[in-house]
């Protein structure tokens, strides 16, 4: 009986046309698993779609985290106002409003510095070395967990911030 599913499976080596049995008789007898060949060819077949895939899949893991440490910064941002609002000045740090233990997607703490009775030196400075908010620098190290006061130091090219008063809220590397 010559089917269409017979050629194929002869096609693939699965159908073994080979056996004699007394007589002269051939037997078919159908053999079972893969061979050696279809299996190497399907792990270099998901060895290419994961080589392809790994990078868009890390990428889109940091956009991720990124967008999870701008919600937590603007909880953050709004938490300080609400302090501000109510007891008119800014709290000394985020412990004073119960928030100081938060850390960002990295496992760093946030950093809070008011501007009132911080010195200049620690305050977060743009790229001609101005200080970027008038109330309160509010800001994550980034992936490094490593940060510098001028956004043209090394350390903090992949911080997130919060400049212009809470009117840019994202990376250094794009203010």
């Amino acid at each position: 009986m010559n089917s269409p599913i017979n050629f194929i499976t002869r096609l693939l080596g699965r159908y073994n046309t080979g056996t004699s049995q007394p007589g002269g008789k051939k037997s078919a007898t159908a053999t079972s698993g893969f061979t050696l060949i279809e299996i190497l060819i399907v792990i270099a077949i998901m060895g290419t779609l994961s080589a392809i895939a790994m990078p868009y899949f890390t990428y889109y893991i940091q956009v991720v985290k990124e967008k999870k440490v701008l919600i937590d910064m603007r909880m953050l941002e709004k938490e300080i106002n609400n302090f501000h609002d109510t007891y008119d000045r800014y709290p000394k740090d985020l412990d004073e409003i119960g928030l100081g233990d938060m850390k960002d997607a990295w496992g760093n703490p946030y950093r809070y510095l008011p501007v009132e009775g911080t010195p200049k030196g620690k305050l977060r400075k743009n790229l001609s070395m101005v200080p970027v908010n008038d109330d309160f620098d509010l800001y994550s190290m980034g992936p490094d967990g490593k940060t510098a006061s001028p956004f043209t130091a090394k350390h903090s090219r992949d911080d997130i911030v919060r400049a212009n008063n809470g009117q840019y809220l994202g990376p250094v590397s794009e203010y």
